[in-house]
């Protein structure tokens, strides 16, 4: 196998960027866009939902936080590509604070499948899983 071209690492890790600024900004529509038609979201290892298909999943995650002041970080990217296909572990952490003042931090990896499509990387299928999490209830 050839060595991975750096434009596709750099494209894939700006796709994960991107991901993490428009989920925080709750643009839904550039959000959608990242994932390709029959994306797969696993989030079972972190307490959530197994959800097929990108309308399900981009419909499911903003039910959840919609409301929510979020603030997602990733780093410490290991990404394996071969030819249109990739592999990606992201190191994570979120933070995220609900009106009634409920709040989660949590810390954990995001463990992704990435595919070209029309030329664009696009993530087809994402699991979460999670190390710690640190959960709030409302104040009294």
């Amino acid at each position: 196998m050839a060595a991975p071209d750096f434009a596709d690492w750099l494209a894939i890790a700006n796709v994960k960027a991107r991901y993490c600024r428009l989920l925080d900004t709750k643009d839904w529509e550039g959000f959608a866009a990242l994932f390709t038609p029959d994306f797969r979201l696993d989030a079972t290892g972190s307490g959530g939902p197994l959800l097929e298909g990108r309308d399900v999943a981009i419909a499911s995650v903003r039910a959840s936080i919609d409301a929510a002041r979020t603030v997602h970080h990733v780093h410490s990217p290991e990404i394996a590509i071969d030819g249109d296909i990739a592999t990606a572990i992201w190191a994570m952490q979120d933070h995220l604070v609900w009106p009634d003042g409920r709040s989660l931090i949590g810390h954990g990896h995001y463990h992704e499948d990435y595919r070209r499509e029309d030329g664009h990387w696009r993530i087809a299928q994402s699991r979460l899983t999670r190390l710690a999490i640190e959960m709030k209830a409302p104040p009294a």
